[in-house]
């Protein structure tokens, strides 16, 4: 009798284990791949021709951020961009979101160089906003982690484009 209960002990405890294991798995989710860090609540584009597409669409802004994994100042600024809620919650749910680790052959994104990072707008008419700038003259879409308000304020003039223009 004792050994009886003893399994059917150990086999409880194994389906207990396994669901545990199941559970810790579920809450700890890969990331999604198109975020590369960048906020894994986001719903990113994989191509440019689909943010595009997508901004047309539903008449929201295209963001298009230019980074490299191997770049430190696109490391410093992803953190500080995942970390922040405001511009989460308005990536998820004003703009079309894209991150780019590779040039497209639109030289309107690029209109001061090809250097990372690089935060550019484009608007649901398929303009490139080159009037909505950082802070630095010499690379005028560059953001360093420090300047997180300063994007959320461009973000937010992206979207009033959008309501003045229609």
């Amino acid at each position: 009798i004792m050994v009886h209960s003893t399994l059917a002990l150990s086999l409880l405890l194994i389906a207990v284990s396994s669901n545990l294991a199941m559970a810790i798995k579920k809450e700890k989710r890969a990331p999604q791949t198109l975020s590369r860090g960048w906020g894994d609540e986001i719903t990113w584009v994989q191509t440019y021709e689909e943010g595009l597409y997508q901004a047309k669409k539903s008449n929201k802004p295209l963001m298009v951020i230019h980074h490299l994994e191997d770049c430190q100042y696109c490391q410093a600024l992803k953190k500080a961009f995942a970390e922040n809620e405001e511009i989460q919650e308005m990536a998820q749910n004003n703009f079309v979101m894209l991150n780019l680790m590779h040039e497209t052959t639109d030289k309107n994104l690029s209109p001061d160089g090809q250097y990372v990072p690089r935060i550019m707008f484009v608007d649901p008419s398929l303009t490139v906003r080159a009037d909505i700038t950082g802070r630095y003259s010499n690379r005028l879409y560059t953001y360093e982690p420090q300047d997180i308000p300063f994007l959320i304020e461009n973000m937010k003039k992206a979207l009033r484009l959008i309501q003045t223009e229609l």
